[in-house]
């Protein structure tokens, strides 16, 4: 069995020899520079370990891999162009380096591009894994717009925010472990498993991005702290924070949601200690773990010698273990 770090190895080196020869080169140039922004790679690697499970050598389904890199990579072109966003991992957005026309075609053939790279696979699971993946590509655009309609809403509960992150998040880390136990020919049950077990893996991944967005170190996470907060995004923690608040912290919080202007450094630091009387961070940890731990017992249940399971297991722990 290969490790997760071989294995990253393996899908960055077949990202960089993805070739880009078709004309307008114009067209093209805007997608291979997002793929060359690096980023962790979690969907590959997740689909080679989830292979790797039932069978060796998951380089035989590196192409279908790298496709479900490039349709993450679509989605995020899109996102930062409908939130306007400067920077991706710390380069200029595509919409700011071109202009939004270019990062909408070069979007859409980004997707394209996607679908043709999945397709790559052995002719018997064709079906099934283009199947899976439509299903998961249309509840992502689900979720994207739960997230958009969540924004003009001060109601949203908790429910319908783990919702929006199951699909906007979770499915996609789900479906390429599907994907690879597919193409591994393992037992429905055992697909199904692993198809649970990213689910929960990724609801825990999203929960703890929102924590670290106010409790992190912002040099290690990569972004400044408290972006969530100054954007009134509605995250586990503000919904939590807004529904078991007393009636004068409720209030506190309410002016710094519904303030037009403000000084960013003392929103963030007003709405986190509210959160820290309130007591938000331990229990977005309880249902981080909550999460997790559903995860771990389902990966527990998929019917392959314990042993093998060690490099999946290792690789979703340093998922939830990153640097505060």
């Amino acid at each position: 069995m290969l490790t997760s770090d071989e294995i990253l190895k393996k899908v960055n080196e077949g990202l960089n020899a993805l070739p880009y020869d078709r004309e307008p080169a114009s067209l093209y140039e805007p997608i291979r520079y997002v793929l060359s922004l690096g980023g962790k790679r979690i969907r590959p690697v997740l689909m080679l370990l989830g292979y790797n499970l039932f069978k060796e050598h998951p380089e035989h389904i590196l192409m279908p891999a790298l496709g479900l890199e490039t349709y993450h990579n679509y989605t995020l072109l899109h996102d930062d162009l409908m939130d306007n966003a400067d920077l991706r991992r710390g380069h200029q957005t595509v919409h700011k380096k071109w202009d939004a026309n270019k990062a909408i075609l070069s979007g859409d053939s980004m997707l394209v591009l996607a679908y043709q790279r999945i397709a790559q696979c052995d002719a018997a699971h064709l079906p099934q894994v283009l199947s899976l993946f439509t299903e998961t590509a249309l509840e992502i655009g689900e979720g994207q717009e739960y997230d958009m309609t969540f924004e003009t809403r001060n109601d949203v509960t908790e429910d319908e925010y783990i919702e929006m992150i199951r699909l906007k998040t979770s499915v996609l880390l789900a479906c390429a472990l599907k994907i690879g136990a597919i193409l591994a020919d393992a037992s429905e049950k055992d697909a199904d498993l692993l198809y649970q077990f990213g689910e929960k893996i990724g609801l825990a991944f999203q929960l703890q991005d929102d924590q670290l967005d106010v409790y992190g170190d912002s040099a290690v996470f990569g972004k400044a702290i408290g972006g969530d907060i100054t954007s009134n995004k509605k995250t586990y923690m503000l919904i939590n924070a807004v529904n078991r608040a007393n009636q004068e912290q409720r209030a506190e919080l309410m002016r710094w949601i519904e303030a037009k202007e403000f000084n960013r450094q003392e929103k963030v630091a007003a709405v986190t200690r509210l959160y820290d009387e309130i007591g938000i961070r331990q229990l977005c940890e309880q249902k981080i773990n909550f999460y997790f731990e559903q995860g771990k017992q389902l990966l527990e249940q998929v019917n392959v010698p314990s042993d093998r399971k060690e490099q999946l297991r290792r690789y979703t722990n340093e998922m939830m273990h990153r640097e505060r």
